[in-house]
């Protein structure tokens, strides 16, 4: 199954890990360092928010290796990918001869994750009769793949990501509202990029030391490097931010020297660029737990008719 992918790749642990080295960093970020900790230690359901590129899958792995399962398969799913005719086959996997085509026994998502933890990346985009299928696993532990009869266990520990505002994704008909509810226990927030102060210049070093390291060089930004990425809006955010230190990093014998497009640096309070209405939503959780360690459920807006408790 293309879509899913496995926490067996270096250079990605490194980054997921390295959330948690908040030496320097801003203060939010050293705010989400302590919730992902406190989350790794739970196997309660995850929903990270935040903009594309934000980071939101390095939080989700980062969660994984802080946790027991560590030692286990992380399976990432794109839910936007996922085909609605095979939602069933793919998630549960099926038998041989169970559909045309199915020539050998596949194991699903949830089976591959068994022990581990499942990352539903852009939940928001999963087609409505999977949220039918998965919501039913959630909530009896057990499955069974396409064409088969043996009750399966789910052992898989659920982090789900989205750029949308997922109330907005219920109002609209997208996601389902019990489906939500089972999904959305711990909330995060990934801030962009723009409201975490000289983070970039932090993590432009480490992405640099590392290429510096599988590559035996000793390159170096310039200080004109230095203060273009400090004015830099990052609209991409960690993701573009790594590709420019790359690129540069190519281009450039000893010195990095890229040139960056002329972005003022918007306010710290700007709405964000992309999915804003989430990112506002989720900015609730940590103004109304200033004095907690964890967030709180935010107040729902109007147009939604989800209507949960607090959590406190």
């Amino acid at each position: 199954m293309p879509n899913r992918t496995m926490a067996q790749r270096g250079d990605t642990l490194a980054c997921a890990e390295g959330i948690l080295e908040t030496a320097g960093m801003s203060p939010v970020m050293r705010k989400l360092a302590s919730q992902i900790q406190l989350a790794a230690a739970t196997d309660a359901s995850v929903f990270v928010v935040g903009e594309s590129g934000a980071g939101k899958e390095l939080v989700a792995r980062a969660i994984h290796a802080a946790s027991d399962r560590k030692d286990q398969p992380f399976v990432a799913v794109n839910c936007g990918a996922i085909s609605g005719s095979l939602a069933h086959a793919e998630l549960f996997g099926h038998e041989k001869g169970s559909f045309t085509g199915a020539v050998t026994q596949s194991a699903g998502y949830f089976e591959s994750a068994s022990g581990g933890t499942l990352f539903l990346d852009e939940v928001t985009e999963m087609p409505p009769d999977m949220q039918v299928h998965f919501l039913r696993v959630l909530e009896t532990g057990t499955y069974q793949r396409v064409g088969g009869s043996d009750l399966l266990r789910a052992n898989a520990r659920i982090i789900c990501a989205s750029n949308r505002d997922p109330a907005a994704s219920v109002a609209d008909g997208r996601l389902r509202q019990d489906f939500l509810h089972r999904l959305l226990v711990i909330p995060l927030r990934v801030p962009p990029l723009r409201e975490r102060e000289a983070d970039a210049v932090i993590l432009a070093q480490r992405f640099l030391d590392a290429l510096n390291e599988r590559h035996q060089t000793r390159k170096v930004f310039s200080r004109r490097m230095l203060d273009a990425m400090a004015r830099y809006d990052w609209p991409g955010n960690v993701r573009e931010l790594r590709n420019a230190v790359q690129r540069a990093y190519i281009l450039a014998d000893a010195e990095l020297n890229l040139e960056l497009a002329a972005r003022p640096r918007a306010p710290a309070r700007r709405k964000c660029a992309t999915a804003s209405s989430a990112c506002r939503w989720a900015r609730r959780w940590e103004t109304r737990s200033a004095n907690s360690s964890w967030p709180r459920w935010p107040t729902m807006p109007a147009t939604s008719a989800w209507r949960p408790n607090r959590w406190a």
